[in-house]
């Protein structure tokens, strides 16, 4: 009876084990980025041009649709050779980016690129708007994006900036715009350029989330992008193709959230709203929509039917729609979020944790009752962006951007990452299940 009972105590303890060692998978990594060029001789006029400076290309956002996984190179500094890529799922350790839909689009015109040196700091000065060889761009060019979402009805929505050399000498090639694309076809479906009032001085779009109603109506979706340097939200319509901008005190920063320590690098930021994740669908079809500012620890939501009302949102009587979700605690600051529909769950990036964090949306929302699914001082140095895929494989993007933007990377070393897990398994062990 006591040898019984011994095993089944081992058998228990090597499962406790099992569980708490599911972590994260490393499925890409990088000590640099490397291009897809259509031939050898155009990359070394692009070296030496300046238009394409390996150290200058950090991969930020993601999203994966089928067997194509998406990753956006801002165009932090002069010499990114394409901002919107994508890799094939079962490509090699350390694959090579294609630009997306071409080298075409993603290529800056003769005239426009600077040759000035990136300096370190946080967001640019005004940029200076450009003029000579903008009719060389299309539609379907993408100047420069940091995140992305694909949605239910397979389309691409890309947050364009249309900001270059943003730490250097930074230039507004054209307007901001949401650029979609159809997934099936690689063709440009809409560029919708955001309105004159919607940018203000400090404005800084790099965020889009998309809330489809119902997949069989796909006309029915709304898009919402979030400003963290003016703090306020832009609503956009597919349908009725148009945009509103919302505000609300809860979009700003907290001033006792925006010191950061992260590789060994020490830096202030003021960014506001910024991360976005969309609820389970209620009874009646609505969603929440969750969000935080990035320098913050707390989190927020707001029904999306009061986003999408534009006559109410843009007024007084929307303030007390918006609701207080809970705190996530000392050090908690996050850059992106995720909600998976099935387990419930809402993943979201922990930059000051080197890690990733979960909570139940049946749970109270504090420090006891979320979850750290992994966390890694190497790996996870960075946690940028993430994303539940159609299979829910939680996706996730790691960057050490700090060392980037203010001092420098070791370019002997894995920089770059980005790792994958079951949504489940991760979850297992945790206060999220």
């Amino acid at each position: 009876m006591r040898r019984y009972l011994r095993t089944i105590l081992l058998v228990l303890l090597c499962t406790v084990i099992a569980i708490e060692c599911i972590k994260l998978e490393e499925k890409y990594c990088w000590q640099q980025l490397e291009y897809a060029w259509p031939s050898e001789s155009v990359k070394e006029q692009a070296i030496q041009s300046g238009k394409y400076k390996v150290e200058d290309n950090l991969p930020l956002g993601l999203d994966v649709w089928k067997d194509k996984l998406f990753i956006t190179v801002p165009r932090w500094k002069s010499g990114v050779a394409s901002s919107l890529n994508y890799v094939t799922i079962s490509d090699e350790k350390t694959p090579i980016l294609h630009p997306y839909p071409s080298w075409e689009a993603n290529t800056l015109p003769d005239g426009v690129q600077s040759q000035s040196e990136a300096t370190a700091g946080g967001r640019a000065a005004a940029p200076k708007a450009v003029q000579s060889n903008v009719g060389a761009l299309s539609n379907s060019s993408i100047i420069s994006t940091f995140r992305i979402r694909v949605d239910e009805c397979d389309r691409l929505w890309v947050m364009d900036t249309g900001l270059a050399d943003i730490l250097g000498n930074p230039m507004q090639i054209m307007p901001p715009a949401l650029v979609i694309f159809d997934l099936r076809t690689n063709e440009l479906i809409r560029r919708y350029p955001l309105p004159d009032d919607h940018v203000k001085e400090d404005t800084f779009f790099a965020n889009v989330i998309v809330d489809v109603g119902k997949k069989d109506d796909c006309d029915n979706a709304y898009a919402y992008v979030p400003d963290l340097g003016a703090y306020g939200l832009v609503v956009y319509s597919f349908k009725e193709n148009k945009s509103w901008r919302v505000k609300h005190n809860f979009f700003h920063f907290d001033p006792l959230s925006g010191d950061y320590n992260i590789g060994g690098v020490n830096f202030q930021w003021t960014d506001g709203i910024f991360g976005l994740a969309l609820g389970r669908a209620e009874t009646d079809g609505s969603r929440k929509v969750y969000f935080h500012a990035l320098s913050s620890t707390k989190e927020f939501e707001v029904p999306n039917r009061v986003l999408q009302n534009e006559s109410y949102s843009t007024g007084s009587d929307a303030y007390f729609d918006y609701k207080l979700v809970g705190d996530r605690g000392s050090n908690g600051q996050s850059s992106a979020e995720f909600f998976d529909d099935e387990a419930g769950v809402l993943f979201y990036t922990q930059v000051n944790k080197d890690g990733v964090g979960c909570w139940n949306a049946k749970k109270p929302y504090n420090p006891d009752t979320q979850g750290l699914v992994d966390s890694d001082s190497d790996a996870l140095v960075f946690p940028n962006d993430l994303k539940v895929d159609a299979n829910r494989n939680l996706w996730v993007l790691s960057d050490r951007m700090p060392a980037f933007l203010y001092k420098s990377l070791n370019y002997t070393e894995f920089n770059y990452r980005i790792l994958k897990g079951k949504v489940d398994d991760l979850i297992l062990g945790t206060p999220c299940v």
